[in-house]
């Protein structure tokens, strides 16, 4: 339930990005402000609150930058670079080839004995996204579109993996907080700040949208998706996660008024069937769990 309200929120927010996006915030900009702010509201609130949950042993900080910059930073620019150069359904299909890759990674370089309902379910959505998305009609491919999409899956295993990781020593919060500030140092370095498009949030509907896609459909969503990782293992929690291109197709049909089509109801319908099987089958935590990185493993008390 953690997270499919995740996912939810997540597919809610890109038809608020949508109004930010055609007045001229781009992309990029739209995640450093989304990893910026989200960073700002937990240090002002766990400084006030809790501030033994912004403290992290020093062995544990380049963890957190890579889950920050590869798991959070990378994965939303390697997917602004697949949908500028392919149509949106490819480059949602290759992004969520994620649960799959996350489940041959296990069973092939950690000798995982993965249950076969977990590969059928991992199929199984994969197969509704494709259709959700309407992948069947991707057009020419481009090569470097290509390349940023499976970068994008790669870099959206790393954030799953990483979380997971981090939810063993931390609260969802903290690994947040730490994710966050190293994702905002990341875009600052990319984008400076002294030429953001500022005026793209002048109008008070712009100024309400960006601190509403900040908190609900960023830190909130966040916050709701690290949690559930703490419960149930990453290849689940991505299978939950295609939820999100669905979701979004719904919102858009909500709000934009963009019409469904038979064939992506049914391709809805099959992932709403993925998630439901992932859910009624008992885990296997041993095998599903992501083992712990070589750096971790270094650091931790004999």
């Amino acid at each position: 339930m953690l997270a499919a309200a995740g996912a939810a929120l997540f597919s809610l927010n890109g038809s608020m990005a949508r109004y930010l996006l055609d007045d001229g915030v781009d992309a990029a900009r739209l995640s450093q402000l989304r990893s910026a702010g989200s960073c700002l509201i937990l240090l002002v609130v766990l400084g006030l609150t809790r501030r033994d949950l912004l403290r992290v042993e020093p062995s544990e900080l380049p963890g957190l930058a890579v889950l920050g910059v590869l798991g959070l930073a990378a994965v939303h620019a390697s997917f602004f670079v697949a949908i500028d150069r392919l149509e949106i359904g490819p480059a949602v299909t290759i992004q969520y080839l994620a649960p799959l890759g996350l489940l041959v990674w296990l069973a092939l370089f950690h000798g995982r004995r993965l249950p076969p309902s977990l590969w059928g379910a991992v199929a199984l959505s994969l197969v509704g996204c494709f259709f959700v998305v309407r992948a069947y009609d991707a057009g020419a491919l481009d090569a470097w579109g290509v390349v940023a999409a499976f970068a994008a899956m790669l870099t959206f295993g790393i954030y799953m993996v990483g979380s997971e990781r981090q939810g063993r020593r931390h609260e969802p919060v903290t690994t947040l907080f730490w994710a966050f500030a190293f994702a905002s140092l990341f875009w600052a370095l990319v984008t400076p700040w002294w030429s953001f498009p500022f005026d793209g949030l002048a109008s008070t509907r712009n100024a309400l949208l960006a601190a509403a896609i900040v908190v609900g459909g960023t830190l909130v969503p966040f916050i709701l998706m690290v949690a559930a990782l703490r419960h149930i293992a990453a290849p689940r929690a991505a299978v939950v996660a295609t939820l999100e291109p669905v979701l979004a197709a719904v919102f858009a049909w909500l709000i934009h008024d963009e019409a469904l089509a038979a064939v992506q109801i049914g391709g809805g319908m099959a992932v709403l069937a993925a998630v439901a099987w992932v859910q009624s089958r008992r885990p296997d935590h041993e095998a599903e769990a992501a083992p712990e990185s070589s750096l971790a493993a270094r650091f931790s008390p004999r």
